[in-house]
């Protein structure tokens, strides 16, 4: 019996590994290297540990899989086939083409089983200590949690992952949370795309993760299947800390080119595939796989996680009983909606004055009050962009139950973990930093909004405003580069009113990040500042008493400056009407009617104002006032003097531009 099923797993072994040749053959394109070296590590895993039910591929308590190592997609999607999921033969043909359910690199919400978006390298770690974050958060959230959400992280990466800088971020911060629940399989097949790792790469990785405080385990040959199962087995009972399992393998396994890089990301040939095979023992046409392989998979895999499933539903309902309160509090959650949640809009003072980082920390402690599942901190910049909990210890292996993440000084690795929260579900995250370290995350931003994820971002220091800290940390070039972004809303409010207002959007997004542009200056209310308007990203704030002859379009702080400048300049007989536009992206979003009440007057006579890059405002106005140079390290109020930014300044370079 113990040698019909080493055949059946080495049958196994070669299906994935032939459907592999045969996905990337059929596309001329992909990489068949590492999948050919790793389907052991990969078919052992999914027939002994991973529990999930392809028929539910959203089972809110399955074991989640991170492939990081994204170009590796062929070897997941011919497993996914194997296994069960909707991933058809036919799929695995169309491999690589246009809308085809097998893309170049897994895509999540595309494919059925994938769970998460992976090929920039590194980025999937993070996103799967994200997840591990997740999943002992939402388990501590609840009495007897455990009942309801209690699941591995699994995670696979090569050499070219542990590499990127994003990957000591990420195991850094995990084996300090000491996540225990996370497995991650490292292919050691010393090979990158330009040749061996030894040309870039020397340093003992085994030694590199237990100095971040992770379990290491190692096996010898990454064709042991018996040796794989027992590290995993030994992996899934840390109670302290992550595991990483090096598996030591040889790139392109059985193929003429195994061992060199030349097979990293070129198709095999035909005659070389046909040889592989052979080392493989399996002796089929394309893209056909026995039927004792189908039943492999669903006997041990389908039908285990069909139990857990099941098990779990039972779970669920018993624990409904139980605590009916704390039941409904957690399917609201997984859902998602934050409408009941969402912090009421206080009536302002006239006169009132207040940075918008302040009134952002006043939304986060009433978000925080209010919603049983927010979740979110800063990259050790919590009294600066202000997303201090009071009272709340810290999110951490002693305290799991806590909600605000001293995520310390990693912005990709906090941007990539709020992404792996927000793809395992059950929380509702913000995360911040200042606006000029945006440059640090943007991958990671970039990744929320492929994957369609309600990410919010706190960029607080918005401006030359910054003052003393000078050029270094005064934004000039990020808003614009959010701005490009697709599939992301940027909001710059003016004032407490319209922070308020960008803060309830954010909450209400369901399929695009937000990012909230927050100043360190105090900003006066605004006699006519609108939540509606900032709903609609820009309407008009401010009207003279005459019609006006030019508009002049702002945002953020520069609002309050247009509106000063306009009643300078009302003196001088030149009328203006001010234009707050809190937010390009939805502004576009509105219909050509609204559009054209807002900007009723001719390109020709609109004038843009910002503190930074002029970038992109041409759009909207013929004369652009911004920065487009770094600023000066003084106090704030002399920096804006020196570089134009007074009403004063304002008004004399629209007059001259008029």
């Amino acid at each position: 019996m113990e040698e019909m099923e080493k055949k059946l797993d080495q049958l196994s072994i070669g299906a994935i590994r032939a459907l592999v040749i045969d996905e990337i053959s059929k596309a001329n394109s992909g990489h068949p290297g590492m999948p050919l070296d790793i389907a052991p590590a990969i078919y052992t895993l999914v027939k002994n540990h991973l529990v999930a039910d392809p028929k539910d591929p959203s089972w809110i308590n399955r074991d989640r899989f991170v492939l990081s190592s994204g170009h590796c997609s062929a070897l997941l999607y011919a497993v996914l086939h194997l296994a069960g999921y909707a991933v058809s033969l036919e799929d695995l043909k169309n491999f690589r083409q246009l809308d085809s359910l097998t893309p170049g690199h897994p895509e999540f919400g595309h494919t059925a089983g994938v769970d998460a978006t992976a090929g920039p390298l590194g980025q999937g770690i993070a996103q799967a200590v994200g997840m591990a974050i997740a999943e002992k958060a939402v388990s501590a959230e609840y009495p007897e949690g455990a009942e309801i959400m209690s699941h591995y992280t699994y995670c696979l990466c090569g050499d070219g992952c542990l590499e990127e800088g994003i990957s000591q971020e990420a195991i850094s911060l995990a084996g300090h949370l000491k996540l225990n629940k996370l497995i991650l399989i490292y292919d050691e097949n010393t090979s990158t795309l330009d040749g061996p790792t030894s040309n870039s790469l020397t340093e003992d990785e085994k030694l590199r993760f237990k100095a971040s405080e992770w379990n290491v385990l190692e096996v010898a040959d990454g064709n042991d299947v018996e040796a794989i199962d027992k590290a995993i087995a030994e992996a899934k009972k840390s109670a302290s800390a992550p595991t990483m399992i090096v598996v030591h393998t040889r790139i392109g396994y059985g193929s003429p080119k195994e061992g060199s890089c030349k097979c990293h990301g070129n198709p095999l040939t035909a005659e070389e595939g046909a040889k592989a095979k052979e080392t493989y023992a399996y002796d089929y046409p394309a893209f056909t796989v026995p039927e004792e392989v189908y039943a492999n998979f669903a006997k041990n895999f389908a039908e285990r996680g069909a139990k857990a499933h099941a098990a779990h539903e039972a779970a669920m309902k018993a624990y409904a009983a139980k605590h009916p309160e704390d039941y409904a509090r957690f399917e609201k959650a997984m859902k998602g909606d934050l409408k009941e949640f969402l912090p009421e809009i206080p009536e302002f003072a006239a006169g009132s004055k207040d940075a918008s980082r302040n009134t952002s920390g006043k939304v986060v402690a009433a978000f925080q009050a209010k919603c049983p599942f927010a979740f979110g901190g800063s990259a050790d910049v919590a009294g600066s962009v202000k997303t201090a909990v009071p009272g709340d210890p810290g999110f951490s292996a002693e305290h799991p139950e806590a909600k605000n993440v001293n995520w310390g000084i990693r912005e990709f690795g906090m941007g990539c973990a709020q992404n792996g929260i927000l793809l395992h579900g059950g929380l509702r995250t913000y995360v911040g930093c200042f606006l000029v370290f945006a440059d640090y995350m943007k991958p990671a931003i970039r990744m929320a909004a492929m994957e369609k994820l309600p990410a919010i971002y706190l960029f607080s220091h918005d401006s030359i405003a910054v003052g003393e800290d000078g050029p270094t940390h005064e934004p000039i070039e990020q808003l614009c580069m959010l701005r490009s972004i697709p599939n992301v809303h940027v909001y710059r409010p003016a004032d407490e009113r319209e922070t308020y207002a960008a803060w309830q959007m954010a909450l209400l997004s369901e399929k695009t990040p937000t990012c909230l542009i927050l100043s360190r200056q105090n900003l006066p209310l605004l006699e006519k500042s609108s939540v509606r308007g900032v709903s609609q990203g820009a309407y008009i704030v401010y009207e003279g008493e005459k019609k006006a002859d030019y508009q002049i379009i702002a945002t953020g702080s520069e609002v309050s400056l247009a509106i000063e400048a306009a009643k300078i300049l009302a003196a001088k007989g030149i009328n203006l009407e001010v234009v707050s536009m809190p937010s390009m992206e939805v502004f576009e979003e509105q219909d050509e009617a609204y559009k054209a009440r807002v900007l009723h007057l001719p390109h020709e006579k609109r004038i843009s104002l910002e503190m930074l890059s002029t970038f992109g405002w041409g759009k909207y106005a013929k004369y652009n006032i911004g920065l487009d140079r770094y600023g000066k390290s003084a106090p704030a109020n002399e920096v804006m003097k020196a570089l134009g930014f007074t009403a004063e300044e304002v008004a004399k370079k629209i007059a001259s531009l008029l």
